[in-house]
């Protein structure tokens, strides 16, 4: 949610920029959904309909898709429980050459009982047919070899650290809806998904961002969006309010970990882009990223659909404030580019995410979806505006 306030904000900031028509894009974790989005011309404002508002006339949106308990795989591991109860009483048998002694106890149950703890609390299966049907009409694709454009959405094998980038030859016929599972199978959340035999997780758990898969392809503007930063809780934060504690360590373990988290991911990246910078120094590089100040997103409830909307509107406004602050160097930077700030969104403070969404568009069928997208396709090359 964070990373589609961000997006959008950029969407609506910057003069001459398409974000459905850039020349590449990349996708890890949750930032394969958005990725995929743009990358089959499903814009902000619609991603905004579908996933905020919910009056989008094209795809329906159900949070409960995303937090359905992973039944078959609780049952599966319970299925295991009779044998290893079995095996586990025969080590009590006389002659059986095993002891079981007291102070080993607990590490011996855990060693033989840990396999029937389940690999992840919900089911990622219905993510997966989520977006197999969005992305299997009105012109879209669920192939990476039929986008107009490159998509890569990166996963980590489990079983041997490798990341995989789905959408690279020899890994492209593996459906988009597939490797985003694949990628946002986020461990202890949703279960590893299998794909060719092959156990895959979080592709952020081997790099943050995999700026690297687009570096290399040469392009010229990089722009990423990172939503998880370590909250720098030390000067205080007026719009925190007295529910949040004042240390970390008082909001116990999910502030110790989210914290945590927080801090690798963005150390790690920070470590990349600047070896990024070294070796492609011809390519520029804007990547937008939360307050670190700003307490009511970090403690946000990262299992709340409701709050989905104050999430994304922090994200709007912190990334409208970002371009502000940034200005003097940015506007260079984007001429360079044949972009521009538009001052009426970045100079408005008034505005606000839901300021720019227009009402929602009459309801298509899937023809005048493809023909109205065909149109587009067309007034864009005649207009001069392909390139991204």
């Amino acid at each position: 949610m964070y990373e589609l306030g961000a997006l959008r904000a950029i969407d609506e900031a910057v003069d001459g920029l398409d974000l459905t028509r850039l020349d590449g894009y990349v996708g890890v974790s949750s930032g394969a959904f958005l990725a995929a989005g743009l990358a089959n011309g499903i814009g902000t404002a619609e991603m905004c309909r579908i996933f905020i508002t919910g009056d989008s006339s094209d795809i329906r949106f159900r949070p409960e898709t995303f937090m359905r308990p992973a039944l078959f795989e609780y049952l599966r591991r319970a299925s295991r429980l009779p044998a290893l109860a079995l095996d586990w009483w025969r080590g009590f048998l006389p002659g059986t050459g095993e002891s079981y002694a007291y102070g080993t106890g607990w590490s011996d149950l855990l060693a033989r009982f840990g396999g029937m703890v389940p690999t992840g609390l919900f089911d990622n299966a219905e993510v997966e047919r989520f977006l197999r049907d969005a992305f299997s009409r009105r012109g879209r694709s669920n192939d990476f070899r039929t986008l107009e454009r490159p998509l890569f959405v990166v996963a980590v094998d489990l079983d041997s650290g490798e990341a995989v980038r789905f959408g690279e030859a020899g890994w492209d016929d593996v459906p988009i809806s597939r490797a985003i599972q694949a990628s946002a199978a986020l461990p202890g959340l949703y279960p590893p998904v299998e794909v060719r035999g092959r156990h895959f997780v979080d592709g952020a758990l081997r790099r943050t961002m995999h700026a690297s898969v687009l570096l290399e392809r040469d392009v010229d503007l990089l722009i990423g969006v990172n939503p998880l930063v370590p909250f720098d809780a030390s000067a205080g934060d007026a719009s925190a309010g007295s529910a949040q504690p004042r240390r970390l360590a008082d909001g116990g373990l999910p502030a110790v970990l989210s914290q945590t988290f927080r801090t690798l991911l963005q150390s790690r990246m920070q470590v990349g882009l600047a070896g990024y910078a070294r070796q492609f120094p011809h390519i520029d590089q804007l990547v937008f990223e939360p307050n670190a100040r700003d307490g009511e997103l970090f403690f946000a409830n990262a299992f709340s659909f409701s709050a989905r909307r104050r999430i994304c509107e922090l994200a709007w406004r912190n990334t409208i404030d970002d371009l502000t602050a940034r200005r003097q160097l940015l506007e260079p930077l984007l001429v360079q580019h044949g972009l521009s700030l538009r001052e009426a969104v970045v100079d408005d403070p008034g505005r606000s995410l839901m300021s720019g969404l227009e009402d929602p568009p009459p309801r298509e069928t899937d023809t005048t979806a493809r023909l109205r997208r065909a149109l587009d396709d067309a007034d864009r090359i005649v207009g001069g505006t392909g390139g991204g």
